[in-house]
C-alpha cells in the first residue's frame, strides 16, 4: 500500500511538472493543441508572456519564439539602376514579431526560414528603388528616401508573415569588379590627361619667364657694359688730364716716374729677363748718379 501511495504521489508529481512550463524573458510562448494554435473566445491567438504558466500535459506542446528586435545582416546582391548599370548594396534589416500566430503559420517558428521570406520582400523594394535612380541620384543625397520607401514596401509585404520591419539600412554601395576596373582605367586615363594639360602648359610658363628673364639679364649685362665702358672712358680721360698737368709742371720727373713704373711691372717676378742693349734709354736713370729736375 505504501508503495502505492508513493507511485501515486510519484505520478502526480510528473504531471503537475508536465503542465508548468516557463517563458523566459525576451520570448513569448504559444500554445499547441493538436496541430492547432490555441486560441481565445474572440478566436484570437493566446500569445504567453514572461513567467511561469500552464498547459495540458501530454495534449498540448509550447513553442517558445523570440520576441526581441533582430538583424539580418545577409550578403550584398545586386541590383540595376534606372540607367542599366549594375551596383553591389550591402544593406541591413531590424525585424521582429509583431503577431506571434501569424508568424508561426507563416514559418513554422523557424527564425532562418523568417529572414529568407523577409529577405525576398526587401530586396523587390529595394530593386523597385534602385530601379527607379540613377547612380547619381542613389550617390548624391538619395539614399534616405530609398531606404524609407524601401522600408515602407517591406513593411506592407510582411505583415503576412506576422513581422514588423523596424528599419532598413543601406550600409555600402559598391560598383561590380569588372565596372570598377572600367570606371578606374577611364578615370586614370582622364587624370593622366589632365596632369599632361598641366605639365604642357607648365612647360609653356616656365619658357615665357625663362625667355623673360633672359631678356632682362641682356638687358642688364648690357646696360652694366656700357656704364663700365663709360665710367673706364671718364677715368681713362681723367687720367690723361693727371698726365698732362704733371708733364706740363715738371717733364722729367714724370719720365722718371713712368720709367720707375715700367722697371715695376718688368721685374715683378725673379724669373722675369730682359735683354737690352746696356746703353738703351730704358736704363737711363739707373745710369745716372741723381734725377735732374
Amino acid at each position: 500500500m505504501k508503495n502505492f501511495t508513493i507511485a501515486i504521489i510519484v505520478v502526480v508529481a510528473f504531471i503537475f511538472l508536465s503542465a508548468l512550463f516557463v517563458v523566459p524573458e525576451g520570448q513569448r510562448g504559444i500554445v499547441i493543441q493538436f496541430g492547432k494554435i490555441q486560441r481565445d473566445a474572440q478566436q484570437n491567438v493566446v500569445v504567453y508572456q514572461p513567467g511561469l504558466h500552464f498547459k495540458l500535459p501530454f495534449i498540448e506542446t509550447v513553442r517558445k519564439l523570440d520576441a526581441r528586435v533582430q538583424t539580418l545582416d545577409d550578403a550584398q546582391d545586386r541590383f540595376v539602376t534606372a540607367e542599366k548599370k549594375d551596383l553591389l548594396v550591402d544593406s541591413y534589416v531590424k525585424w521582429r514579431i509583431n503577431d506571434f500566430g501569424a508568424y508561426f503559420l507563416a514559418t513554422g517558428g523557424n527564425t532562418a526560414q523568417a529572414e529568407v521570406l523577409l529577405k525576398q520582400y526587401i530586396n523587390n523594394g529595394l530593386r523597385t528603388e534602385f530601379g527607379a535612380r540613377t547612380i547619381q541620384e542613389i550617390v548624391s543625397g538619395e539614399r534616405t528616401q530609398l531606404m524609407q520607401s524601401a522600408l515602407q514596401q517591406a513593411g506592407e509585404a510582411s505583415k503576412e508573415l506576422g513581422i514588423e520591419v523596424v528599419d532598413v539600412r543601406v550600409k555600402q554601395i559598391n560598383l561590380p569588379q569588372e565596372v570598377s576596373s572600367s570606371i578606374f582605367a577611364r578615370m586614370e586615363a582622364e587624370r593622366h590627361a589632365v596632369a599632361r594639360e598641366h605639365r604642357s602648359k607648365g612647360m609653356e610658363e616656365a619658357e615665357i619667364i625663362r625667355a623673360d628673364v633672359d631678356a632682362r639679364v641682356t638687358v642688364m649685362l648690357a646696360d652694366a657694359e656700357r656704364n663700365s665702358r663709360s665710367v673706364r672712358g671718364e677715368g681713362d680721360a681723367m687720367a690723361a688730364n693727371i698726365y698732362a698737368e704733371v708733364y706740363n709742371k715738371n717733364a722729367e720727373f714724370y719720365s722718371f716716374i713712368r720709367s720707375l713704373e715700367a722697371y715695376k711691372n718688368s721685374f715683378k717676378n725673379k724669373d722675369d729677363v730682359l735683354v737690352i742693349q746696356p746703353d738703351n734709354d730704358f736704363f737711363k736713370y739707373m745710369k745716372s748718379d741723381k734725377v735732374q729736375n
